[in-house]
């Protein structure tokens, strides 16, 4: 049998898409011919082939004429990229807990690659390593992985964090561009050993200012499901998913229907998989409340209602329960 390919959450496509138009490319001119659709691109658990995403990432650099696209999208990161892995870091107690996430749960992201750290004479190297060979997409993904990152310690900690990234590549002709801008780059070294970010061990202490270890136990959990969820004989948790983002937040019967299996044989295979129907429904309902929260067009009485719930009230108790947190602090990046 062969071997499944490597993807990467469908959420980091769409931002892609956004920062594509910024340059006045419409999506639909972006996405025409690739097999990726804007719609389909929203859903909270629809992921990307990898190969898609690096014709997706050529496009993008052909039609902005901007060859440092994945510099843009490290100055634009935000922690809700990353889904419940990012949620789970920003309620971190410190950054060192938040790298420890980030390090288990990094394959939720990228199944493609893992996140090594390792304690050196001069700091902490948390290394970049290939599970999948990522081939021409190798600059444009470690460049956006780890300036990002940067991006996020920043605000995870409320103030810059000391430290370094080398990178593998040589430097691009278009480096200097950004090396005004964008701060973190004057510590960036280029055609080095190996893809890594290196800081002194006493940043792992620093506290990260929306830490809430209830919250954090939440995440942990949902992110374990997500990781088992990668594995052999999960398929159909995964078209289960498929269902609610295709048709909303349906009843067993519904679903079943839509699988074209019983009732019975829908919950005893998602017994196999140690899940529920009801558990499957309310992850997908935390994934997509996120996806949601980001729209700031939308009303919390507009997003329980495309989650299936009476009111807004019930919402913000159920989300309460998922994360400690109300939906309208995680909107504001977890300050009250």
């Amino acid at each position: 049998m062969s071997r499944p390919r490597s993807t990467l959450p469908a959420s980091y496509a769409r931002e892609l898409v956004s920062i594509a138009a910024r340059f006045e490319v419409p999506p639909r001119e972006l996405l025409s011919g690739l097999g990726l659709e804007e719609e389909a691109l929203a859903r909270p658990d629809a992921r990307v082939v990898l190969d898609d995403f690096q014709r997706l990432v050529r496009r993008a650099e052909r039609l902005t004429g901007e060859p440092g696209l994945a510099y843009h999208a490290a100055l634009h990161t935000r922690v809700s990229w990353h889904g419940f892995l990012g949620f789970a870091a920003m309620t971190a107690s410190t950054i060192g807990e938040a790298l420890e996430l980030t390090e288990r749960f990094a394959q939720t992201r990228a199944d493609a690659v893992a996140i090594s750290t390792r304690r050196e004479a001069d700091g902490v190297h948390v290394v970049l390593v290939e599970r999948e060979p990522l081939g021409e997409l190798r600059e444009f993904f470690v460049t956006a992985l780890f300036l990002g990152l940067a991006v996020i310690g920043e605000s995870l900690a409320g103030h810059p964090l000391t430290g370094r990234v080398a990178f593998t590549h040589a430097e691009p002709s278009y480096f200097q561009r950004f090396l005004k801008t964008f701060p973190p780059l004057a510590a960036v070294s280029f055609e080095q050993p190996e893809n890594r970010i290196v800081i002194p061990e006493s940043v792992l202490s620093i506290p990260v200012l929306s830490a809430d270890a209830s919250a954090t136990l939440l995440a942990r959990e949902q992110c374990e499901r997500e990781l088992a969820a990668l594995g052999e004989g999960a398929r159909i948790v995964a078209r289960l998913r498929a269902v609610f983002a295709r048709e909303g937040f349906v009843a067993v019967p519904a679903a079943a229907r839509s699988l074209g299996v019983s009732e019975r044989s829908l919950k005893r295979r998602l017994f196999e998989q140690n899940t529920s129907f009801s558990r499957v429904q309310e992850d997908a309902r935390r994934a997509r409340a996120f996806v949601l929260l980001e729209d700031p067009r939308l009303g919390l009485d507009e997003i329980a209602e495309r989650l299936g719930y009476s009111d807004a009230a019930n919402f913000t108790r159920a989300f309460k329960r998922w994360t400690g947190q109300t939906p309208g602090s995680v909107r504001n990046g977890g300050r009250p």
